[in-house]
């Protein structure tokens, strides 16, 4: 079956009346989703051509996959110029301007071709967020749509925890530059303990908002030259079981649909039959509902597109294949998986939805995908994080308060609570003061008596030693005095011993005789 061309949206050729711009950098009253529709019939500028249909096969390329030259941007709803134009089906509002026709060439009808000049020259940003199991078709899937090869190392089954890998890559189609990021979720699901697997996905998510929302809140900011790495599209892999969602699918998806616009992709779609593809898309749908779950549905607020993308709400979820390896069928090369039943061509509709996934993806919804996550997504971010740092548009009265007043309001407020804080903080402090002052005395008064009761034990002490030492003096005396008396005695006796050994040897020597 030959492939069905889809339909672009408009292009804006030089000094043509529209083009699709971002969301942020349109007037607040063409935000949603909206292209501005054709001028009222005035003088063509000069050069000028009418916008028309993307070419058939065969005409020159897209920047962004097919089809002619087509830029984020738009015109903006000038209040009276010549190319203001309501929106299809509402009446214009007259704000209190006048509307003028102009007679004769101006040159403002050039500000589209400037911006898609300037849009061209700064190149644009998509990031993408791959959620699914280990071996789910991530990369596979992802390299079949880009027509590359992103050289992804496949990841294992035994981290402890989901970690989140980005890559940046620059791409480039016809004079479009595209810095593509590839965020994928390593060990989704591996774990034994799946309860938080979601968590770091939800704090990367947020992470990304937080970054882009302090570069906001800079004095000196560089939007302009600011790497954006906001997440634009999460496609959640989910795994053809045929069955039903498991639990951890519908709470990452509950916990992420506030944060991301979230596309369902069944992956590996070949590995089970047509009608229970079926049946299993209808099951996915009916649980994501009854749970509450809000994926991305394509805008249908635009005529050009609205058709096509209303049929394509009704093919959610997407059964894809994925493949790099080409298989020659016929006389020509198709990208397709090989089995021994037969080959499924990824890029016929037939055999399943990738051509549907990529012209929704990235040739019909990028910039509306960037525009839902800056307008919605950020959006809430950033006034859930203004709302806890203080800042109101409404006060007490339900009257407008400006920035400056809530500052102001917000300053004294932090003023009064750092002089409660800081009375506190001198009162507990004068208490402590006290109480190290009062432990001080009281440990003083104990050093003192133990030092008075030393003292007295010390005096006595001494007495004692006084007494012994006296007594002692005592008996040395009376040793000496003993000591001086034997002397004395043995002198007198060495005296008399001679006198009495002469008389015995006079004695013996007489008796001889």
């Amino acid at each position: 079956m030959p492939r069905q061309s889809l339909p672009r949206r408009a292009t804006l050729r030089p000094g043509g009346a529209r083009a699709a711009a971002p969301r942020h950098e349109r007037p607040p009253q063409q935000r949603g989703g909206y292209c501005a529709p054709p001028a009222p019939p005035r003088p063509p500028a000069r050069g000028a051509a009418r916008p028309r249909p993307c070419p058939a096969a065969g005409s020159a390329p897209s920047p962004l996959g097919g089809g002619a030259a087509r830029a984020f941007l738009s015109l903006p709803a000038w209040p009276g110029g010549a190319m203001a134009a309501p929106r299809a089906g509402r009446q214009p509002q007259n704000d209190g301007y006048r509307t003028l026709s102009l007679s004769g060439h101006v040159g403002f009808g050039s500000l589209p071709d400037q911006l898609v000049k300037k849009s061209i020259n700064q190149g644009f940003c998509f990031n993408i967020l791959c959620i699914g199991e280990t071996g789910s078709g991530k990369t596979t899937l992802i390299n079949s749509l880009f027509n590359s090869n992103f050289d992804d190392p496949v990841s294992t089954h035994f981290l402890p925890s989901v970690r989140l890998k980005a890559q940046t890559y620059k791409l480039q189609e016809s004079n479009v530059l595209l810095n593509l990021t590839i965020v994928n979720t390593v060990g989704f699901g591996d774990q034994i303990n799946k309860g938080d697997s979601y968590q770091p996905i939800v704090d990367y998510i947020d992470a990304q908002f937080e970054a882009y929302l302090q570069e906001e809140l800079k004095i000196k900011r560089s939007l302009f030259s600011y790497h954006d790495t906001r997440i634009h599209v999460c496609l959640y892999f989910i795994s053809p079981t045929g069955h039903s969602l498991k639990t951890l699918d519908l709470l990452t998806m509950k916990s992420l649909d506030s944060k991301v616009n979230i596309i369902p992709i069944i992956g590996k779609a070949d590995s089970i039959s047509k009608t229970e593809l079926q049946k299993f898309k209808n099951k996915i749908m009916s649980e994501l509902i009854s749970n509450g779950v809000q994926i991305y549905q394509f805008p249908t607020d635009d005529e050009t597109v609205s058709k096509i993308n209303t049929i394509m709400n009704g093919h959610l979820p997407f059964a894809v294949v994925g493949s790099t390896e080409e298989v020659k069928i016929g006389n020509k090369m198709v990208r397709a998986r090989q089995y021994p039943w037969g080959i499924v061509q990824v890029e016929n509709e037939n055999h399943c939805d990738f051509v549907k996934l990529r012209e929704m993806l990235i040739c019909t919804n990028m910039e509306d995908l960037r525009e839902q996550t800056h307008a919605r997504h950020y959006e809430l971010y950033r006034r859930c994080r203004l709302e806890e740092m203080g800042f109101r548009d409404i006060g007490p009265e339900n009257k407008p308060v400006s920035l400056q007043e809530t500052y102001e309001a917000k300053r004294h407020e932090f003023y009064l609570e750092l002089q409660r804080k800081e009375e506190e903080m001198r009162h507990q402090f004068v208490q402590r003061v006290k109480e190290k002052e009062a432990m001080l005395k009281e440990a003083e008064q104990q050093i003192q008596t133990k030092f008075e009761h030393h003292m007295l034990m010390h005096q006595e002490a001494k007495l004692n030693l006084e007494k012994k030492k006296k007594v002692l003096e005592d008996e040395i005396a009376m040793f000496i005095e003993k000591k001086a008396n034997a002397k004395l005695l043995q002198s007198q006796a060495s005296v008399s011993t001679p006198v009495s050994s002469k008389r015995d040897k006079d004695r013996k020597n007489s008796s001889f005789m």
